[in-house]
């Protein structure tokens, strides 16, 4: 079939990744003899760089990682709401949501340590060797995608006004960054410069890791973000608040390592972060496809996919989160999954329908009955954290733009102004069968002011906490909100064949469902998988359950798909009664993938067209 590129193989490695710096960068630590843990880390540092609109060091990370002689394990760097971060001290406030900027939004900060934690167990090349990259960008410079302008400009009254630390970065001379001009962040630079300094003494390659490790959670770092934390902020609420980061909330967190959750499907394993993540939902939507699927893309295989999200996201709603014990085993079960499907009809649901595992009720916020389509902010191209990639082309002929789009790619901006980030995503394999995926997101350069002694913002994730008490997902002291990042790991057979993510928020698990379908299902080429013609088949997502970003919104019925989905399907579905908006041919998903044979040792590895910043590069 037709592809927008190839899907590359090769034996040494394969990295893809959603800016081709940061691909490139990975694929020179394995050249440099590093192995894929190295590579990821320093990847994962220059997409800080680079895509700032879309992560930052004090963001978060789920990484899953396969050893060659090992198991698949988690590598949670999702940090925990802090100590005085209480429903009853938002509340009091006169809040009802968790504001979707500023520093009350801020989590303990999780990324940073997540890598070290890597490199430190898994990696062979000392933190300095890794770093040197992004040091490289953030001094010298690097000629930034549009999307970094773009962002800016949505922010451009803010900053001048309130948030003057991350004018300085982004608004030099008052000019937003432009492609073909550098853009530099010299306090970043100087960060890791200060970091490696003052680590240099400390013993061996592992004992310098650990020391940044401490220099972040209790030295010159950690010092910088709580006084940013302490700063009142303007905020979206529209007030300036101060943020609950303490000294003993970040010298006491650390990034630690799970069981991943899995589940079996026609000789597949598919290996997900926790229920702390959103990760489950794309399990659950497995265990709810019936025994025979329809013809790929058809009306009815559309249909049968867009029907069991909404079930599963349902589900996600009313059981997963990190302040409660979550029922997965049940969750996942066939009998339990038998019954759901059962609900799935000829007709497009407009309800939000969670289950009853093992007998229990569901109980779901409040405020997922009175957030819909009309609240300000609210986008069918994604509620929160949307991801818009314009790609090449324009919307088909008669087809109306989706509502709310934008056209200026990722992250979205919504009809009412307001900015929202996104998400990146990075894959690795090398030559010794070693395999990562990980979906770094949060510390947006639209989330929080950039810190002036660091060059980098706090992150924004309590947002996806709700304020009330008793649900899984209530804002919680020392609990991990629920994330949407959530990257993919499968196994062949128990073998780890296949790494794969993408940004886009909620829609990450509808649109990484439609991508490994179409890898099970559909043909292979030159002898293995089809990953790039998986990522550029045409994609879609709905928004039938409440949106994990501030304002929370939802559109019951919904169903947002590319302009290339055949008419005869787009018509289909309105028959079936979905609410259909046709987007742009290049908007729904931006996967990036790589893969390993185990019966031949070749690589592969294929990367996202949409937006035209994701690359995989190998040989």
């Amino acid at each position: 079939m037709f592809t927008t590129r190839p899907t590359l193989q090769g034996t040494f490695g394969m990295v893809s990744s959603t800016h081709w710096l940061a691909s490139q960068s990975a694929m020179a630590v394995l050249e440099d003899g590093g192995n894929a843990y190295d590579a990821a880390v320093a990847g994962a540092f220059v997409l800080h760089v680079v895509e700032p609109h879309l992560n930052g060091p004090a963001g978060e990370v789920p990484i899953l990682l396969a050893p060659a002689d090992g198991e698949v394990r988690v590598l949670c760097g999702q940090g925990v709401a802090p100590a005085g971060a209480t429903v009853a001290h938002y509340r009091g406030l006169g809040l009802d949501l968790v504001p979707g900027t500023g520093p009350l939004a801020a989590a303990v900060p999780g990324a940073f340590d997540a890598w070290m934690l890597l490199l430190r167990d898994h990696g062979t090349k000392s933190l300095a060797d890794v770093l040197k990259y992004a040091v490289g960008y953030a001094e010298h410079g690097h000629a930034p995608v549009d999307n970094v302008g773009a962002t800016v400009e949505t922010v451009r009254e803010l900053f001048e006004t309130e948030w003057t630390s991350s004018a300085q970065v982004y608004l030099p001379g008052g000019r937003a960054p432009r492609p073909g001009e550098l853009l530099r962040n010299p306090a970043l630079a100087a960060t890791w410069k200060r970091l490696l300094a003052e680590t240099a003494g400390a013993g061996d390659r592992e004992a310098r890791i650990e020391a940044a490790r401490e220099v972040w959670r209790t030295g010159f770092v950690a010092e910088a973000l709580l006084a940013q934390s302490a700063r009142p902020t303007l905020d979206t609420s529209g007030e300036r608040h101060t943020g609950t980061l303490t000294a003993a909330d970040l010298a006491g967190w650390s990034a630690s390592y799970e069981t991943p959750a899995t589940y079996d499907w026609n000789g597949w394993t598919l290996c997900k972060a926790g229920p702390w993540s959103q990760g489950p939902a794309l399990l659950q939507q497995l265990a709810l496809l019936p025994p025979e699927l329809p013809a790929h893309g058809s009306t009815e295989y559309v249909h049968l996919l867009i029907e069991g999200c909404k079930l599963a996201m349902a589900d996600r709603e009313a059981w997963y989160g990190d302040a409660a014990d979550v029922p997965l085993a049940e969750l996942l079960s066939d009998d339990y999954n038998a019954g759901r499907r059962a609900l799935v009809g000829d007709k497009a649901s407009y309800e939000l329908r969670p289950g009853g595992p093992g007998g229990r009720v569901p109980r779901l916020s409040a405020h997922a009955h009175l957030v819909h389509a009309d609240e300000p902010g609210f986008s069918p191209m994604g509620a929160g954290e949307p991801t818009v990639a314009k790609g090449p082309g324009t919307v088909g002929p008669g087809e109306p733009r989706a509502r709310g789009a934008s056209s200026s790619g990722e992250p979205g901006v919504a009809a009412d102004g307001g900015t929202r980030g996104d998400t990146c995503h990075l894959d690795v394999v090398d030559r010794w069968g070693n395999m990562v995926a990980a979906t770094p997101s949060g510390g947006w350069l639209q989330s929080n002011p950039v810190v002036p002694e660091l060059g980098f913002p706090l992150g924004t994730r309590l947002q996806m906490a709700w304020l009330e008490e008793g649900l899984p997902n209530s804002l919680t002291p020392g609990r991990r909100p629920r994330t949407t990042l959530t990257p993919s790991l499968a196994l062949r057979d128990g073998v780890p064949v296949l790494a794969f993510g993408t940004p886009g928020g909620d829609q990450q698990d509808q649109w990484q469902l439609h991508f490994f379908l179409a890898v099970a299902l559909r043909a292979r080429v030159r002898g293995g998988l089809d990953l790039q013609g998986a990522i550029d088949a045409p994609n879609w997502h709905n928004d039938s359950f409440p949106g994990s970003f501030y304002p929370r919104g939802m559109r019951p019925g919904s169903v947002t798909v590319e302009s290339r989905m055949p008419a005869e399907v787009v018509e289909g579905l309105r028959r079936r009664g979905h609410d259909v908006t046709v987007g742009d041919p290049w908007s729904e998903g931006r996967l990036c993938a790589v893969a390993r044979d185990p019966r031949t040792g070749i690589l592969s590895a294929a990367a996202n067209p949409r937006g035209m910043q994701g690359y995989a590069v190998g040989r």
